[in-house]
């Protein structure tokens, strides 16, 4: 290959991974969670009944607090609830989360994670 071939098939490779990083950013802000459909989708699920005013204040101790948790944190959570179907090896297992998320796509549950994490909430974090 001369030094003119070399030179175009450079500019070649530099533009297609261009184009490859363009596509997926565009895909990334395409698939964006959207914290208002997760609120949507919190209410109509009740999450609030066991969960409390907020996401923040549960009804028993045994069920945690929701506000202000990282979004990916909730998704996989979701997640490992809507696998779980009673094998412990598969994902988390309770019947009345499992029930809650079993409808939910994987978007959806994307868009309440990040609902959940633009909340106020009790969250502590260790520095």
């Amino acid at each position: 290959m001369n030094k003119p071939q070399q030179a175009l098939h450079t500019v070649f490779k530099a533009a297609c991974a261009s184009a490859a990083v363009i596509g997926l950013v565009a895909a990334n802000v395409a698939h964006a969670a959207d914290a208002g459909n997760g609120k949507v989708l919190s209410d109509s699920h009740n999450c609030a009944a066991c969960h409390g005013v907020n996401l923040n204040k549960p009804v028993s101790p045994e069920y945690p607090k929701l506000a202000g948790q990282h979004s990916d944190y909730v998704y996989w959570a979701l997640r490992q609830y809507q696998m779980g179907n009673g094998n412990p090896h598969l994902g988390r297992n309770n019947p009345i989360m499992q029930a809650q998320v079993q409808s939910l796509s994987q978007s959806d549950m994307k868009d309440i994670a990040a609902y959940v994490e633009s909340l106020n909430g009790d969250l502590v974090q260790k520095k």
